[in-house]
């Protein structure tokens, strides 16, 4: 019973810290890594930065080892961003992020948009209800939807 209390009071300070930091206008660290070339990679880190993100661009020659080091090449999309302690794979909307940094599940090493869906942040409109995110297991394994948007 104190364990789950502890953990409870953990989870519930997380998330007011989250929700003290976005409310209070403070923009949340991203890290981008992309290919130098790519302009639907900076579109979507210019996406992060106008919801409350200050992206940090890397650029990468080949992104493929960077994928593997993150746990993110089984669902892979052209770029992946690291964000407190979790990864992003592709252009997932910025309402999944908030979702994962809220709730800060310990089961999943990050959330993923495999591939470059046409109706996705930095992409193009978003097509309500037609992205489905996928959470990635600590071994980088697709562990199921997380989130369909």
């Amino acid at each position: 019973m104190k364990k789950h209390f502890t953990s409870a009071l953990l989870t519930s300070a997380m998330t007011l810290t989250f929700a003290s930091h976005a409310s209070a206008g403070e923009p949340i660290a991203a890290t981008l890594h992309k290919d130098p070339w790519c302009g639907c990679c900076t579109a979507y880190a210019d996406y992060l930065d106008e919801n409350g993100f200050k992206t940090k661009r890397i650029d990468h020659q080949d992104m493929s080892p960077v994928k593997r080091k993150l746990g993110t090449h089984k669902a892979a999309s052209c770029h992946t961003v690291e964000i407190d302690g979790y990864v992003i794979e592709g252009h997932v909307p910025v309402a999944a992020i908030n979702k994962l940094l809220t709730e800060r599940p310990q089961d999943i090493r990050g959330i993923a948009l495999p591939g470059m869906p046409l109706n996705s942040p930095g992409m193009g409109p978003e097509k309500p209800g037609s992205l489905e995110v996928l959470g990635l297991d600590k071994d980088g394994e697709v562990s199921g939807l997380y989130l369909k948007l």
